[in-house]
């Protein structure tokens, strides 16, 4: 039997696979679940729910409605939720003093949650702009941040987290050397279990101006320096390489981008450099963007939180801390 020559068209026609939902299901190569998500949540010391400005459907919660919100994230599938508190700015000072309050709400927030829903578990920010009356992540002399005296405060913030019963660490202050001190305190005092997701990667970014809306973070007053002097550089590739490697040298069990989708061929290279659980933070401004160009309809909203959230996992993220949280949960559940 003689076999025909090739017809004078294509005989690959990759629209084939693209004809049907079915069949776009059937090979789609990125699959976003809620597992993938960490729940991105603002408490406050009140009561009630204070609805954020400039996040359109985000709410700073009491302690109450964050054990309620707990509840509701086992019940959608999402694993964890990272909180971070709102303090009234009365009570904030230039050295954060009550960061490592035992009865602050922080604390509270905790053991409510993991009262409320023991199976989710509950990441702490370990830093001390939420507190101090200038703005900045550290303690602060002479218009200097000073980084050894600023990790003395984050171990004392940092056991009192986990003495409440949180499950993972966060720093995100960009000091020098402060993931192996925190992990030295930790095992010393009994905290072996207790893990730390390492900001490692962190930029001196535009994106973060919705979230110091939302927790209320003083504006950097005149003379008291910049936060470029500890958050990295965006146009360095090869500083975060090697920031992410002290990281995971002093004990960090996870690494974080932050911020997200800017950051995208970052979080591709560390997550090809170390082979780490990699987490990618979609910030307060990339919510904001997607939510302001949907409510004026330039955007079609939903499709394009369903797009970011892929590219987090297509660019190979463990998972995504994401304000878009609940709402992505119940829509990928459903």
């Amino acid at each position: 039997m003689t076999v025909p020559p090739l017809a004078p068209y294509p005989a690959t026609r990759l629209r084939r696979l693209r004809q049907a939902d079915w069949t776009r299901r059937l090979v789609r190569e990125t699959q976003v679940m809620p597992s993938d998500l960490i729940w991105s949540m603002v408490v406050h010391e009140g009561e009630g729910t204070v609805p954020v400005a400039s996040m359109p459907g985000v709410e700073r919660l009491s302690v109450k409605e964050a054990a309620k919100a707990a509840v509701r994230a086992r019940d959608l599938g999402i694993p964890a939720i990272a909180i971070f508190p709102h303090i009234d700015p009365s009570r904030k000072d230039a050295t954060g003093s009550i960061a490592a309050d035992p009865d602050g709400v922080i604390p509270r927030a905790v053991k409510a949650m993991k009262d409320a829903a023991p199976e989710v578990g509950i990441m702490c920010d370990v830093a001390l702009d939420p507190f101090t009356d200038h703005g900045h992540d550290g303690v602060v002399e002479g218009g200097r941040i000073l980084n050894d005296a600023t990790i003395e405060r984050l171990i004392e913030q940092g056991l009192m987290q986990a003495a409440a019963g949180a499950d993972i660490l966060a720093p995100s202050d960009m000091m020098d050397g402060r993931i192996g001190r925190l992990r030295g305190a930790l095992e010393g005092d009994g905290f072996q279990d207790t893990m730390i997701m390492s900001y490692a990667a962190k930029y001196a970014s535009a994106f973060y101006g919705p979230y110091r809306d939302a927790i209320g973070s003083a504006k950097l007053s005149a003379g008291q320096g910049d936060k470029k002097t500890y958050q990295m550089d965006p146009a360095n590739t090869e500083e975060a390489i090697r920031e992410v490697a002290l990281d995971i040298a002093e004990g960090a069990d996870m690494v974080m981008v932050k911020p997200g989708l800017p950051y995208l061929d970052i979080l591709r290279r560390l997550v090809d450099e170390f082979r780490m659980p990699t987490y990618a933070f979609q910030v307060s401004g990339e919510y904001a963007m997607i939510k302001a160009a949907g409510a004026n309809g330039w955007i079609d909203e939903e499709r394009a939180i369903l797009e970011s959230l892929a590219a987090f996992k297509r660019a190979g993220a463990a998972g995504i801390i994401t304000y878009f949280a609940p709402w992505a949960a119940e829509k990928l559940g459903g």
